[in-house]
């Protein structure tokens, strides 16, 4: 059975995705560069959910030693985008309707090459939204502090609506996250 995914909005039928297998996941930069950085695989489950894994590419960034630490990260002359792991056990299921899991899977932290050590309050967390081709990430403003400690209850994701604030558009090197 194949699993697609039908968008609609208020005038009506949008596009359609295919919601199952291996999906490039690509980092969109200000200067115009694509980067396919990783893979999502979806697995439709019988209760309409879909389980995930995801994958990065490790061979695409560079390590950065910080706050003793090895970040895998992207590197421009204005900006370094790290990627953070999400450090605790996740459910790794999605709905069409909820994709906050994902994109926990997708946290990232910057700072200019110049500056020395990770700043976990400069953290990003791209809001994922769904489009005919796929999905788009923006950026959002995140304190990665808050994943210093393992939550209370695992299942609940951490970086919910209420911990997370806009940028401004163009603000960070690493402008969107395409899942194609």
């Amino acid at each position: 059975m194949m699993a697609l995914l039908l968008l609609v909005s208020a005038s009506g039928w949008v596009g359609a995705w295919e919601f199952q297998g291996s999906k490039t996941i690509t980092a969109h930069t200000r200067d115009n560069q694509h980067t396919r950085i990783g893979v999502v695989h979806f697995v439709p489950q019988p209760d309409g959910s879909l389980a995930f894994t995801v994958t990065m590419d490790h061979a695409v960034f560079t390590d950065y030693f910080l706050s003793m630490k090895e970040f895998k990260c992207l590197s421009s002359p204005v900006e370094v985008t790290c990627h953070v792991p999400y450090p605790y056990q996740q459910p790794g299921r999605v709905t069409l309707q909820d994709l906050t899991w994902l994109e926990h899977n997708l946290l990232f932290l910057f700072k200019t090459p110049a500056e020395f050590g990770a700043k976990l309050w400069n953290g990003l967390y791209y809001r994922l939204k769904l489009t005919d081709t796929g999905m788009v990430g923006k950026p959002m403003a995140i304190d990665l502090n808050h994943i210093s400690a393992p939550p209370d209850d695992l299942s609940v994701p951490t970086f919910g609506p209420d911990l997370r604030d806009a940028i401004l558009a163009g603000a960070r090197w690493l402008e969107s996250i395409t899942i194609e």
